[in-house]
């Protein structure tokens, strides 16, 4: 028996909103602890490690640990019909069907038909060292990243003692961001080593975009010619890490 109450579906909705911007099937775990998923795109260049603890649930049951599969995209679709005040509760009474139900204006109940999961286990989490680490907020993350694209399909990020740098060029131009210790959004920097690596702005883009309505900030870890890796600060979800390679250059 496995069964997860949330006051909103807006929890579901970034968690699947991030899943599905690298995976069109998911495979969540839950224990007694809480539910998870770890999942890496078709390409291995992003990973996506998400715990949500069993205390950021409204209630929450699990007798015995599971495994399900569902397609993202149509778990999605049925969590984006509730509406911001339902109450959301997803549960397994079968090995066959996922149960969607929410309590609001009227009462809703979905099913949906699980696929066969597959071992999250099989993605190990890579193990890294960074130099640098900065904090931002998710809206001026966002932002940066956008002013970026206009320009460019890739970011350079650099760090300095005193500021950071995000870079981007391309035959039509260049798009220049500094940020230093007084730049609005920007929380904290600890530079251990000057670094410098070039990031996929698509993959950044589409992940910060699917969290920033509930995100509070990014922490954002990277050293030179390393994977970048964004923890994500939400409340009431637990932690959500990105990683991403570095794009390769001659």
């Amino acid at each position: 028996m496995f069964s997860a109450k949330t006051k909103s579906p807006d929890q579901w909705k970034v968690i699947t909103s991030a899943i599905s911007t690298l995976v069109d099937e998911a495979t969540f775990e839950a224990t007694a602890e809480g539910i998870s998923f770890r999942g890496m795109d078709p390409s291995h260049v992003a990973l996506i490690d998400i715990f949500w603890p069993n205390s950021a649930f409204d209630r929450y049951k699990c007798d015995s640990e599971l495994k399900f599969g569902v397609r993202i995209s149509e778990f999605s679709k049925l969590i984006k019909r509730t509406d911001k005040k339902d109450e959301l509760e997803v549960s397994i009474s079968d090995e066959d069907m996922l149960q969607i139900k929410t309590i609001g204006s009227y009462k809703r109940e979905y099913k949906m038909r699980l696929i066969e999961s597959t071992s999250a286990a099989a993605t190990p989490l890579p193990k890294l060292s960074f130099s640098s680490k900065l904090v931002l907020s998710l809206s001026s993350f966002d932002k940066i990243l956008s002013d970026i694209e206009v320009v460019s399909e890739y970011v350079e990020i650099s760090s300095y003692s005193d500021k950071i740098e995000f870079l981007g060029k391309s035959d039509t131009g260049e798009a220049d961001v500094i940020m230093e210790p007084n730049s609005e959004g920007l929380e904290e920097i600890e530079v251990k080593e000057e670094s410098k690596a070039t990031y996929s702005l698509d993959y950044l883009l589409k992940i910060v975009k699917s969290i920033s309505s509930v995100g509070v900030s990014a922490a954002i870890e990277y050293s030179t010619k390393m994977p970048i890796r964004l923890e994500f600060r939400i409340t009431n979800i637990g932690r959500i890490h990105f990683y991403l390679a570095p794009r390769v250059q001659d």
